[in-house]
């Protein structure tokens, strides 16, 4: 079955999962809740953070995760918009979110994309990239 071959209802469903998975995403960084956040992650995700750094696997995610989300929120909020959601196949979406900081020195934007994969029934994040926007025209 290509993408082009979901029905509308489950199509209609995934996409509501998938939103699921970015509020929570949003929920555990403001929240400060490093498992929360950790359980989202496939075991062999890909995940490269704002400034740069490449982890590998669930457990590389879980150390950096625990190292820098305790106290990393402190005075800071952020929401999570999704742009754009592009199913690649059925069970793997492509998602393109706005991302905004608020800090006491204003806002900073980055424009994560978060590649999901769809595994016994729940959305997992996969391979995931964090762009900061330097100029957010």
């Amino acid at each position: 079955m290509t993408a082009a071959q979901i029905n509308e209802p489950t199509r209609e469903a995934d996409v509501e999962a998938i939103k699921q998975v970015v509020a929570s995403v949003e929920h555990s960084q403001n929240n400060e809740l490093p498992d929360e956040f950790i359980d989202l992650f496939r075991a062999d995700a890909i995940w490269t953070t704002g400034h740069g750094r490449r982890l590998f696997g669930r457990e590389a995610i879980s150390v950096f995760t625990r190292q820098v989300l305790p106290g990393g929120m402190r005075d800071t909020s952020v929401t999570f918009d999704i742009e754009h959601v592009l199913f690649i196949r059925p069970d793997v979406v492509a998602v393109k979110v706005r991302q905004v900081y608020q800090t006491p020195d204003g806002q900073e934007v980055g424009t994560p994309m978060f590649v999901m994969a769809k595994e016994e029934g729940q959305w997992r994040l996969t391979a995931c990239q964090n762009t900061s926007v330097l100029n957010d025209e």
